[in-house]
């Protein structure tokens, strides 16, 4: 099995994590239904979680792509924090965004520089 560093696992439990919180969060939007249950932010939700599960999968087998897929999941993770914030104050949203942030952040982290500006 590939070592992975502290950072990478970091990585991977925030990774999913926020796959979980965006999983949960689908079935609490579509059970708020209006604009919570709008296609574009459900889209978002579930690109975010299956970009984190992807990302975590990478990072896992230590893939020499997981840098370039990290990256990618921090932008995803970025738009849908920002699509959950657009939804108001509620906890359940919150959480959602928060960890959608932290999860961005990590994933900079192990993309490297150039994914900082995302």
């Amino acid at each position: 099995m590939p070592h992975v560093s502290s950072g990478m696992q970091a990585c991977i439990d925030e990774c999913l994590d926020c796959h979980s919180i965006c999983i949960e969060t689908v079935t609490h939007c579509l059970q708020q239904g209006g604009e919570h249950a709008d296609p574009t932010h459900i889209g978002l939700l579930l690109d975010c979680a299956e970009s984190c599960q992807t990302s975590a999968n990478f990072t896992l087998r230590n893939s020499k792509l997981h840098n370039r897929i990290c990256g990618v999941c921090a932008e995803v993770c970025t738009s849908c924090a920002d699509s959950c914030d657009s939804m108001g104050g509620e906890e359940f949203m919150k959480r959602c965004a928060e960890s959608c942030r932290r999860c961005a952040e990590s994933c900079r982290k192990m993309a490297g520089p150039s994914s900082r500006a995302a």
